[in-house]
């Protein structure tokens, strides 16, 4: 993708230095463009527990990248396994990390400890370029179920998609996933039109996808979290993309807080619900997302305060809530398997069960 005409990924390793990692701050966005250099595994983990990197697929990136930094200094068992425990525990939900980093475990472990700094390097940026595929291959199997929308659409007419959170290339490392299908869509020329949920409490809708569709030429419109719904009622939805941070297998979608609500709502009024996800997000080791899937409780500061611009150009972080007031912040809900319409996967679509995914997935029954 592309910030004024230039091309970016959400994580490279820095061309000057060759091993310094470079990803660009998401809490300063769309106020700001700044690009943080990384350059230990401590910032690494401050980068992703602060959200500077967000999105399941992109956090399990940068902590690859992250034992790569690491692995220059020292490389011996102990330390990587304590380095690679270290930045399991920064994210509980999304299932990408985890899976990245036993990805470098198991590719690291059994070399000598003299080869490991190259091979971590090398093991990240096949990560790295493995997600870029991916989520390419997710847009083009997306792709067909707005081209028959738009079949039954007058000419010119919109195709109305109503989205959650932020799938896109800033939360991998290109393309996006949810959002792959819809710039797809539109750099094929059809008439789209996105409905952007805000997202509270971190408003990675309003603050990241409308940036990332407005600096795309997307028309998009952002709305409240609890438009969605009166929106669907009155006929102004024809579907629903969302992406996840995991999916269980059978079929149940863990997602930012919200998500649940939506899928509900699309059920009721008969709108198709898709979600898109990444081969990285599925966890075959969980059945049951509602009692299975750890949900992590944020700080309640993100809910009682919101940052914007004020009208002097500054940026600042504002309490819209009164104090003495207590507030609480699960940052995921589950969405039952039954809400689901269908899966979008690098493979191809899937029915939202164990046969669907297992249809895609054989080596992991």
């Amino acid at each position: 993708m592309k910030i004024d005409g230039v091309a970016y990924r959400s994580v490279w390793v820095d061309a000057e230095d060759g091993w310094s990692v470079r990803i660009f701050d998401q809490t300063k966005l769309p106020w700001a463009v700044e690009v943080l250099r990384l350059t230990h595994e401590d910032e690494v983990a401050h980068a992703i527990r602060s959200m500077q990197v967000r999105g399941a697929p992109l956090i399990g990136a940068v902590a690859a990248y992250g034992v790569a930094l690491a692995l220059r200094r020292q490389a011996d068992d102990a330390f990587l396994l304590g380095l690679i425990a270290m930045l399991g525990e920064t994210r509980p939900t999304a299932i990408n990390l985890r899976w990245a980093l036993a990805r470098m475990e198991k590719a690291l472990l059994s070399l000598p400890e003299t080869d490991r700094p190259a091979a971590a390097y090398a093991e990240a940026a096949a990560i790295a370029d493995d997600d870029v595929e991916t989520c390419r291959a997710i847009g083009q199997h997306g792709l067909p179920l707005i081209e028959e929308i738009a079949a039954r659409k007058k000419p010119g007419e919109p195709v109305n998609i109503l989205t959650h959170c932020n799938t896109g290339w800033i939360a991998t490392v290109d393309y996006g996933t949810a959002l792959s299908v819809i710039y797809q869509a539109h750099d094929a020329g059809i008439p789209v039109h996105v409905w952007v949920d805000e997202t509270r409490p971190r408003n990675q809708g309003g603050y990241l996808t409308a940036w990332e569709l407005g600096r795309h030429g997307v028309p998009h419109t952002v709305i409240a979290d609890n438009a969605g719904g009166h929106l669907m009622q009155h006929g102004q939805v024809d579907i629903c993309l969302v992406g996840t941070d995991r999916v269980t297998r059978q079929g149940d979608v863990a997602n930012k807080i919200g998500t649940y609500l939506k899928a509900l709502a699309a059920h009721d009024n008969k709108v198709p619900f898709w979600v898109a996800l990444p081969h990285s997000t599925l966890d075959m080791s969980v059945r049951d997302g509602l009692r299975e899937i750890p949900i992590e409780e944020r700080n309640p500061a993100e809910m009682t305060h919101v940052s914007g611009k004020l009208p002097d150009g500054t940026v600042a972080s504002i309490r819209v809530v009164a104090e003495g007031s207590e507030a609480a912040n699960p940052a995921f809900d589950v969405t039952p398997a039954r809400l689901v319409t269908g899966l979008i996967t690098e493979r191809g679509r899937c029915e939202a069960s164990e046969a669907g995914l297992l249809g895609l997935y054989p080596e992991k029954a």
